[in-house]
């Protein structure tokens, strides 16, 4: 039964569910254990099922392994997925050793990623940042140049700043724009939002619960070894104080009888027409949650509660969204 709304991906684009599956937490995260690989296979393919046709990976995620578990999850199945792929970052042995956005690079990249996927063609592939290393216009360029043989559709930027959007949309037409966006980050309202929307680019909103934090689950302190303990969110008097504000929003849900969780998601989804909320699963028992989440409505009043509560900088500290 196929029960998402479905939007258009940048101006008259492709269909896509308005509400995205991340699969990165479906590989080994921070070098974390692998989750059960038949489940997320499953997870995949009931999300095909309720009409989450997204699905959302990187060639470095796991170091492949989760563009195998994907094309896995949609052999026979392609129609109904629309495959977005993230490219660039370089690690080894688990480790951050920076980018590689060379043309010769990413036409490297984009072999492998067609292969692990058992696909022809990638629906939307991106740099998953930029850095100022290789010239927009060569990253951009190489990419368009793959959409001419055949080997990508769409074109998407991740992490970028408004001005890199511009610039990107102008040497080709930027179909998404991947960002963290929650509650608790809400910079990207100040430039970047105003200018995806002036370019008519759908925004694909990761990080709704801000690493946890607006789960309502966490609290302070956090146990030893905890690896939010390394971003200044979560540490000492920033913790308190955050969960402070995260108590409004505990509350708020209560009254509606829905999750922290799905309040936070509800506010992306609310926040634009074009703006989709991309959530990261590995359990068929979060689908109906998540999915429950795209249907819950505000009250004027309790919009302005939430933005009161968190507008920009109450929350205190950053995270790796401020790479």
């Amino acid at each position: 039964m196929k029960s998402i709304e479905q939007i258009h991906l940048g101006q008259n684009g492709p269909l896509v569910s308005k509400l995205g599956l991340g699969c990165m937490r479906m590989s080994s995260v921070w070098g974390g254990p692998t989750p059960d690989e038949k489940e997320s296979i499953a997870t995949i393919r009931q999300a095909l099922d309720e009409g989450i046709n997204f699905l959302n990976t990187g060639d470095f995620y796991g170091a492949g392994h989760n563009e195998m578990l994907v094309g896995k999850a949609i052999e026979g199945r392609r129609d109904d997925a629309f495959i977005s792929v993230k490219f660039g970052a370089i690690f080894h042995n688990g480790a951050w050793l920076g980018l590689d956005l060379r043309p010769i690079a990413i036409k490297n990249f984009i072999n492998y990623s067609l292969t692990r996927l058992g696909i022809e063609t990638i629906d939307l592939y991106q740099p998953c940042r930029m850095d100022g290393s290789v010239p927009v216009a060569d990253i951009i360029g190489t990419v368009a140049d793959l959409i001419k043989e055949g080997k990508v559709k769409h074109i998407g930027v991740s992490e970028i700043n408004a001005a890199q959007l511009r610039e990107a949309n102008a040497i080709h037409p930027i179909s998404a724009l991947e960002i963290g966006y929650s509650l608790a980050d809400r910079q990207i309202e100040n430039e970047l939002l105003p200018a995806a929307k002036e370019l008519g680019i759908s925004v694909v909103a990761f990080a709704n619960t801000a690493e946890g934090l607006l789960t309502g689950e966490m609290k302070a302190p956090l146990p030893a070894g905890d690896y939010h303990s390394h971003f200044s969110r979560f540490q000492g008097d920033n913790l308190t104080r955050n969960l402070e504000k995260v108590e409004v929003l505990k509350q708020l849900a209560k009254d509606k009888g829905v999750t922290p969780t799905q309040l936070a998601i509800a506010w992306v989804n609310a926040q634009g027409e074009q703006i989709m909320p991309l959530v990261s699963m590995s359990k068929r028992s979060r689908l109906p949650e998540n999915i429950a989440a795209m249907s819950i409505s505000f009250s004027a009043e309790e919009i302005k509660l939430l933005n009161d509560t968190f507008a920009i900088g109450a929350i205190l500290g950053g995270t790796y969204l401020q790479r």
